[in-house]
């Protein structure tokens, strides 16, 4: 497990935003390895979701984890993005 986890700027809001509306957030960014930012359960289903700011890029083992995984994760960039996905925000 990493210690000092990198997150991306905009991580607090879009999870805060996702408690909001009454989500359950795991935080999962210190697991590292490619693995996705936060795990996100909401009425009844989770989402994996990697977050990224407007220009952020995937990382090499990012890339590799999200190829193999065979489950669904998505890349959110911004709070409305990741609402939309948990179907919050149509």
């Amino acid at each position: 497990m990493r210690r000092n986890a990198k997150v991306d700027a905009n991580h607090a809001v879009i999870v805060a935003a996702l408690r909001q509306v009454g989500a359950s957030v795991q935080d999962l960014a210190k697991v590292g390895q490619g693995c996705p930012d936060i795990l996100v359960g909401y009425r009844g289903q989770n989402y994996l979701m990697e977050i990224k700011t407007n220009k952020g890029k995937a990382t090499l083992p990012q890339i590799a984890w999200h190829t193999f995984w065979q489950g669904q994760v998505v890349v959110v960039r911004d709070v409305d993005e990741a609402l939309h996905v948990i179907g919050a925000l149509r």
